[in-house]
């Protein structure tokens, strides 16, 4: 390990929520393992993708924010990488490990509208913005008549299509802006019921070599055994339904108070991508078989499904 002098080079995005979570991110390290700190900004091939505007869909889309970070990390230009978790492939990288999962942000998502309408008021015809297959097909599921348009780009960029009046509203990750300190803007925070967000949205991955004496004292100091347990049950169910980050697929796990103590609530939905076909389970388990409950879940979720459903949730 290097000496504690060194700063610990943490790999992350250069757009301003990947700077500014990374930052904080940052900050626990310097607090809790006196350690300085450097950011080290890496672009990826999402960040291109988004930059011309290509809808991200499918298989391909898969760690498309993630990648270069990862061969950063392996290749020793730094020694820290900083993902959005619901980025990450469910697949662990060969020689990485996920060393901390720090605390979690709100998951759910919210709505940015024109004059302060909630979902539920904005008309018949409503223009709603959104890049997210998972949220698009929620929202077609409501049954409200709303136009769906493809939208992708930074929060300014998604925010200014409803300033400029291009669009009645847009659906993103609150846990975003809160960070940004822009939660202000969110006209409406969507009920789980009407809008489950994508496994691991609102939590942090922190990735590094595996076998640093680094990662230890990462998990030591930064790692919330709640949280990790939390997206280890969304995430392991969406691994078991083979969905890509992209997939029509929502998932959200909390803990809660049982007769036995504390246990782990998962609610799920898989949908077709008009969102006319849907299965929505839910199932508790403890806390310490988050993994267990998500597989459990996932495959009761692919027994129940039409076939119809099951096919067009695969990448």
């Amino acid at each position: 390990m290097t000496t504690p002098t060194t700063p610990v080079r943490i790999g992350t995005r250069a757009s301003a929520l990947a700077t500014t979570q990374t930052a904080q991110v940052a900050a626990m390290i310097e607090k809790r393992l006196g350690r300085p700190t450097e950011l080290v900004e890496i672009v990826t091939d999402g960040d291109r993708s988004q930059a011309a505007g290509t809808p991200l869909a499918g298989a391909s889309a898969t760690g498309v924010f993630v990648g270069a970070l990862r061969d950063a990390l392996a290749d020793g230009r730094v020694d820290v990488a900083v993902h959005s978790l619901k980025d990450l492939p469910t697949q662990d990288a060969e020689g990485l490990v996920l060393a901390a999962v720090p605390p979690r942000e709100d998951p759910r998502d919210v709505l940015v509208a024109r004059d302060g309408l909630t979902l539920g008021e904005l008309p018949v015809g409503s223009r709603v913005g959104t890049g997210s297959p998972r949220r698009a097909a929620q929202l077609h599921a409501l049954g409200l008549g709303l136009e769906i348009v493809p939208l992708r780009g930074n929060v300014d960029t998604r925010l200014g299509a409803v300033r400029e009046g291009r669009l009645d509203a847009v659906v993103l990750a609150g846990a975003g802006l809160a960070r940004l300190g822009r939660s202000d803007e969110v006209t409406e925070v969507l009920d789980p019921i009407q809008m489950l967000p994508a496994p691991g949205q609102g939590a942090l991955a922190v990735e590094t070599r595996d076998g640093d004496e680094l990662a230890d004292h990462l998990r030591q100091a930064l790692d919330v055994d709640t949280a990790r347990a939390a997206v280890t049950a969304e995430r392991t169910l969406l691994a078991v339904l083979e969905g890509g980050c992209s997939a029509p697929i929502g998932a959200l796990a909390d803990v809660v108070e049982g007769e036995d103590g504390d246990e782990l609530w998962l609610r799920a939905v898989v949908l077709s991508d008009d969102g006319a076909l849907s299965v929505r389970l839910s199932a508790s388990g403890p806390v310490g078989d988050a993994a267990g409950l998500g597989r459990r879940l996932a495959e009761e979720m692919l027994a129940d499904g039409p076939a119809d459903l099951a096919r067009s949730s695969s990448p």
